[in-house]
């Protein structure tokens, strides 16, 4: 057995099942105990209490694979994990790292006789079942030792998955691919709100989101997504307006700024989620100010009227 996973949460979760519903070997560690034992009676895997311990059962070379929250937790990890390995062991980083600091870890770990994969992992909750999208990026040698998962994970042995290229690669692609979601996700939700705001039709969102689903140009999962909801619901009155950010969004916002490539359309859907999570309060309130201050509009004060 040389596969180790670190992370149990959501997503490496589900992963961990689907490996071992394939019937894969896997040793597992999550910082809360009680996870990876509960885990461990559900699908047959094994359980490690510590790091040490899950390194000591794993024959080499030894892939460590980890779905941890990018950024400090990640790099704390790794780190961890690379005092304990032996050369040619491999790590895989399978959180939405930023790709420049995959391409820095690489480097780290190559001089120390490690490999680094990183591997952008798209899918969802519906990955389970489904199996997720992933892009690897790494010195081919480890992608290949890695390969056997990754055809495990994808949808198929033969597709979902891909060496994207050198190490970073993998990190680079999800992020654009995040981009495009976003993208995406803000089109629908502008065009159903158009169609939702044309009252005198009396349209069925419900209806015209199922319809769509064959046929349409504009047919995909997120489609499919909003067909599902609009049909239970579709006023969504008790839904929050807030959009939260993964990082991803930003980073391939900040890529574009420095190529120089316009790429509007995913630049103003990152600042919608910006704008949903009140970071436009503030600009409309100078706004409203300005309006009134050149042409004497009115303004409404927070309790919901109007100023006399």
């Amino acid at each position: 057995m040389n596969l180790g996973m670190i992370g149990l949460g959501r997503m490496g979760g589900n992963m961990a099942r689907r490996l071992r519903r394939a019937g894969v070997p896997l040793i597992a560690y999550n910082r809360h105990i009680e996870i990876t034992r509960t885990l461990a009676e559900e699908t047959g895997l094994e359980a490690a209490g510590t790091l040490e311990d899950l390194v000591s059962r794993l024959s080499p070379p030894r892939i460590l694979w980890l779905m941890l929250p990018a950024g400090e937790v990640t790099g704390s990890y790794i780190e961890q994990l690379a005092a304990l390995l032996s050369a040619g062991d491999i790590l895989v980083d399978g959180a939405n790292s930023f790709y420049k600091d995959s391409v820095r870890r690489a480097e780290s770990l190559h001089g120390r006789g490690l490999h680094f994969v990183d591997v952008g992992v798209s899918g969802g909750i519906w990955g389970l079942d489904n199996g997720y999208a992933l892009m690897a990026g790494g010195e081919r040698g480890a992608v290949q030792q890695v390969e056997p998962y990754l055809k495990v994970l994808a949808p198929s042995p033969e597709q979902g998955w891909l060496h994207c290229g050198p190490a970073g690669s993998g990190h680079f692609v999800k992020m654009i691919h995040n981009g495009i979601e976003y993208g995406m996700m803000q089109s629908f939700a502008e065009g159903f709100a158009l169609l939702k705001g044309h009252e005198a039709f009396g349209l069925d969102l419900a209806q015209i989101a199922q319809m769509w689903r064959h046929g349409s140009v504009v047919r995909s999962w997120l489609l499919d997504l909003c067909a599902e909801f609009l049909r239970d619901d579709q006023d969504l009155a008790g839904i929050q307006p807030y959009v939260a950010d993964s990082g991803e969004g930003r980073w391939t916002a900040l890529e574009a700024v420095e190529q120089a490539v316009p790429a509007p359309v995913l630049t103003l859907s990152l600042m919608m989620r910006y704008a949903s999570q009140g970071n436009n309060d503030y600009p409309a309130r100078l706004l409203a100010m300005m309006r009134r201050g050149f042409g004497g509009h009115a303004v409404k004060p927070e309790t919901g009227g109007q100023d006399g």
